[in-house]
């Protein structure tokens, strides 16, 4: 029995935050069904690549789900989706803020006919604040953040980070919410609105470089691979590659040190300590770098993982999906239907992952079995 069983969740999501959050409750077992735009939420559409003529990236956030495509300007669907939640646990919605209360679907019309309703807002900058009817993208919310401004390399411009941290992040707090919300549930009998944001992702995701900047006033500097707090524990070339090294403490670092044949730096006063290397960086890493380069990356591989230092070479993707390591986790699972595997629920119960039971849903495949009524023209 999967843990969530019985749950059941509507979700009117769009792109990736929204249907993220309701896939990893439908994994876990909740029945969801996604309500789409005649036309279809717009990620089936985000590709190449593509497969069975839905983008790759919407089957990765929509497993496990049924569909149904509504005219939510229509007065007949607008009744029909109504009286649909009386019977729901969870309510997931990301359009534009402000459009569901048009409709009559805002949390303050829909917790009046259903109180038990757990209605979940995701926004793009927050459900209060003179922000809060701006929408948003990943890039925006990146840059409105602070992320672009501590990622990429220091000689070069601001950069974003290369997955959609903010959206599947957002995702994650907001199944996180529900989940907390259904416990509250539990105890009280009454549901709950909650709200988070791609915003409030990104700040949480800057926790660490916020506490820093609020003591020290300063902006944080850039790496490529590094940490402006840790040495060492970043990258390094070696003969033939590359490979990341992290002695992320004192003990660490003196056998780091002695790896390379100069145990003397572990007790060097310019280098014993974290903050003294951190004080001497511009005497180390040279010094580091320049070592390093005299063998090739699988060689320091062995010396390194026998000592006890974690590193790891650089993986593309193809790497990461042949490796023994993910195959033996079991985290890749065939989408039934489609002949497509993709990343599981990075989650086990007692050892078992919770199974893709089905890919992403054709649009409006379940009208008719949930009595929905069609888009006009269809």
């Amino acid at each position: 029995m999967l843990p969530l069983q019985g749950v059941k969740v509507l979700e009117i999501g769009q792109n990736l935050a929204g249907p993220y959050a309701s896939e990893i409750l439908a994994m876990l077992g909740a029945e969801v069904v996604k309500v789409e735009r005649p036309e279809g939420d717009d990620a089936r559409g985000w590709g190449p690549p593509f497969h069975a003529g839905i983008a790759c990236s919407f089957h990765a956030v929509n497993r496990n789900k049924r569909s149904i495509a509504l005219d939510l300007k229509d007065k007949a669907a607008q009744a029909w989706l109504r009286e649909f939640l009386r019977g729901q646990d969870i309510f997931i919605q990301n359009m534009r803020p402000g459009s569901l209360e048009g409709f009559g679907l805002g949390a303050e019309a829909v917790r009046a006919l259903n109180p038990r309703l757990i209605y979940c807002s995701l926004h793009a900058f927050g459900a209060k604040g003179p922000m809060a009817l701006k929408p948003g993208y990943e890039p925006i919310v990146q840059a409105f953040a602070g992320m672009f401004s501590v990622n990429g390399l220091a000689e070069a411009p601001p950069a974003r980070v290369g997955m959609q941290v903010l959206d599947l992040g957002t995702g994650v707090w907001a199944a996180l919410g529900c989940l907390a919300a259904l416990q509250r549930r539990h105890q009280t009998g009454e549901g709950c609105t909650v709200d988070t944001s791609l915003f409030e992702t990104g700040l949480g995701w800057m926790a660490q470089h916020v506490a820093g900047f609020n003591e020290s006033r300063r902006q944080p500097p850039r790496h490529r691979t590094g940490n402006p707090k840790l040495i060492v524990f970043q990258a390094f070339d070696t003969a033939d590659g590359e490979i990341v090294v992290a002695a992320a403490n004192d003990r660490l670092f003196a056998k780091f040190a002695a790896v390379l044949g100069h145990p003397e730096w572990g007790s060097d006063p310019r280098f014993r300590t974290n903050a003294d290397r951190i004080a001497h960086r511009e005497i180390l890493l040279p010094l580091l770098e320049a070592e390093m380069r005299r063998r090739g990356s699988e060689a320091w591989s062995e010396a390194l993982e026998a000592a006890g230092i974690p590193c790891s070479p650089i993986h593309d993707l193809a790497a990461v999906v042949a490796h023994p390591q993910t195959a033996a986790l079991g985290i890749m699972q065939p989408m039934p239907g489609y002949g497509l595997e993709g990343v599981g629920l990075p989650v086990s119960f007692d050892g078992e992952r919770p199974p893709v039971r089905q890919g992403a849903p054709a649009l409006g495949e379940a009208n008719a079995a949930l009595g929905a009524p069609l888009p006009k023209g269809r």
